[in-house]
């Protein structure tokens, strides 16, 4: 099972590199996750990962990328929730991999 070590212990991972224990979850590890890619997380993507969090809490689920352009459009307007903005911000996949800095498990849909 991969691991990454984090503030002295090791955060079990899944092979996709998600939290196994979503307890483990803190903005400081967001970062470190971030930065294993290659990027830094500025107030825009900090937007989205809090929004994630904040669906997750609510519905138990990490909404797919379909779902979250839709629930973003409703909540922080249409500038924000369309694929062309969130690419920007997570190239990698915006349900993908900004629920992977959040702390969430793999989105349904995702391979």
């Amino acid at each position: 099972m991969p691991t990454i070590e984090f503030q002295g212990k090791q955060v079990e991972l899944d092979e996709d590199g998600y939290l196994l224990n979503l307890g483990d979850w803190t903005p400081e590890l967001a970062n470190v996750l971030a930065e294993r890619d290659g990027m830094t997380l500025t107030e825009a993507h900090w937007e989205v990962i809090n929004f994630l969090r904040d669906y997750y809490a609510k519905y138990q689920i990490a909404p797919m990328i379909k779902i979250l352009v839709k629930e973003i459009a409703k909540s922080m307007g249409p500038e924000k929730g369309n694929t062309k903005y969130l690419y920007q911000l997570y190239p990698a996949g915006p349900a993908k991999q900004a629920c992977l800095y959040a702390g969430l498990p793999k989105p349904t849909g995702c391979v």
